[in-house]
């Protein structure tokens, strides 16, 4: 795993970049607590909602030893799955918070949720989706807790492809709740439980089942605030790593399950559906010309999805990856009722795919589940998803719009905390690319990106850079060639 940590925010500066953090919420009016008559219908679904078998009426999987995979420290846990190999493949159960049981459709939960869209993070602190008695409590998977939930069951041949696929609303019990960091420690170890030790197996085998749809993993490294724990004093910094193979298998379990799901909504004209364009000839053309310039050409009989897979983890494939960001564009969601529509494919995925595995964060999954669990076993979708599916596309795109600038602005306020005082001082970078007079470049240490104008320097090489200023309150930095 490649990481590199920034150095620490003190308390010099902890302070201005506290306010400046606060500022942005204010800014993007991010909602501070729950409406009181949400909270209330919260925590009386949280007291009333029937868990035990006896009293929901559910199929009880309470047998089936569930475990969760997730970010340290997570607790709105919205999915466990148990992997069981078999002589012909392996049986994969998949377990969804079963989040549509605690939220009345029309009532005010529901309008409260619908207005968010989804779970915001920022660096003091998230936004949840759902009040915390639910998306931490009483709807989230939790270790050794009964919850309610969709079970996807899958029974997979030898290359992990399903060959039958159910989806039952069941209670389930989770066993334990795992990091991703010591899941994978015990995975090398040999000493982990069955399940996860399966997990390489599956993702390998769902690799090769992506390279036979033509589908592509961008894999670019993923810079995380590192924030203190919650209420307590502390300090912030930036982590940039490729993280560690074990989220690579488990995002496959997610990407199985969403196209079944597609498939289900498909097959029954019903649905909503996570699309995305093939890029255009003019972009794929442009793209392999910038691998023939940095020195890693895409050879024509070789798939897309090949060549990205088969970059190695060098600077210059860092920058092959940013380019190739250019073609993972114009993702969005597509409603049905009835025709279904002409484009159905994620073409980064190659296939059919919906958003179906986060329904505590994630408010379009809430739809999905109820709809393919309605669809799956032969009962009537009900009335206020058909009612309501129309106006979806637009809900989430104004939570990821938000999302967006809550992520980048609250990145930038943190570099230009890690970088103040330091002004003047020289910096190694990374070239990622260059438009016209203004580079994009990547410090090293600390993991910070930056634009500079007047930049000789090709994408792909380094270049020494003087920070020229670092303001916390806006969030800007100033970077001059050295």
């Amino acid at each position: 795993m490649v990481q590199r940590r920034s150095r620490l925010i003190g308390s010099s500066i902890g302070g201005q970049l506290a306010a400046s953090l606060q500022a942005l919420r204010r800014a993007l009016d991010l909602p501070d607590g729950y409406p009181a008559d949400a909270q209330a219908e919260a925590e009386r679904a949280a007291d009333t909602v029937p868990v035990a078998p006896s009293a929901s009426g559910l199929a009880d999987l309470r047998d089936i030893p569930f475990l969760t995979i997730d970010p340290a420290g997570s607790t709105d846990l919205d999915q466990a799955l148990h992997l069981e190999r078999t002589a012909s493949g392996a049986i994969l159960h998949y377990a969804i918070a079963d989040v549509p049981a605690f939220v009345s459709a029309g009532g005010a939960l529901d309008a409260e949720t619908r207005r968010r869209g989804q779970t915001l993070y920022a660096p003091d602190g998230r936004i949840p989706l759902h009040p915390g008695v639910l998306g931490d409590g009483a709807a989230s998977l939790l270790p050794g807790r009964v919850r309610r939930a969709f079970v996807w069951r899958f029974v997979l041949d030898d290359g992990a492809r399903p060959v039958e696929t159910t989806l039952t609303r069941a209670v389930v019990r989770s066993r334990r709740q795992w990091s991703y960091v010591d899941a994978q420690r015990a995975i090398d170890a040999g000493d982990a439980p069955a399940t996860l030790l399966a997990l390489p197996w599956f993702g390998a085998a769902r690799a090769d089942r992506e390279r036979e749809r033509g589908g592509a993993s961008l894999n670019l490294p993923e810079t995380r605030v590192v924030s203190p724990p919650a209420g307590e004093p502390g300090e912030y910094a930036l982590d940039r790593s490729d993280g560690v193979p074990l989220e690579d298998w488990n995002a496959d379990v997610s990407l199985l399950t969403g196209m079944a799901a597609a498939q289900i909504m498909i097959d029954g004209r019903i649905g909503i559906l996570r699309t995305m364009p093939p890029a255009a000839a003019e972009d794929v053309a442009s793209f392999r010309s910038q691998t023939v310039a940095l020195g890693m050409p895409w050879a024509p009989e070789v798939a897309y999805g090949d060549y990205l897979r088969g970059l190695d983890r060098s600077p210059v494939a860092r920058v092959v990856r940013e380019y190739a960001a250019a073609l993972f564009r114009g993702a969005g969601y597509t409603t049905f009722d009835g025709d279904v529509p002409t484009e159905t494919m994620q073409a980064a995925i190659g296939a059919p795919y919906a958003h179906t595995t986060a329904p505590l964060r994630r408010l379009v999954d809430r739809w999905s589940l109820v709809i393919c669990d309605a669809l799956a076993n032969g009962r009537e979708v009900p009335e206020w998803t058909r009612s309501s599916l129309a106006g979806l596309p637009s809900a989430m795109a104004r939570s990821a719009a938000v999302a967006g600038r809550l992520d980048a602005g609250s990145i930038d306020r943190i570099e230009a905390a890690l970088l103040a005082g330091h002004e003047g001082e020289v910096f190694d970078a990374l070239v990622l690319n260059v438009r016209g007079t203004t580079a994009r470049v990547q410090i090293d240490r600390p993991p910070v990106e930056a634009t500079v104008t007047g930049l000789d320097a090709a994408p792909g090489t380094s270049a020494a850079l003087r920070l020229l200023a670092a303001s916390v309150p806006d969030g800007t930095i100033a970077f001059a060639p050295a």
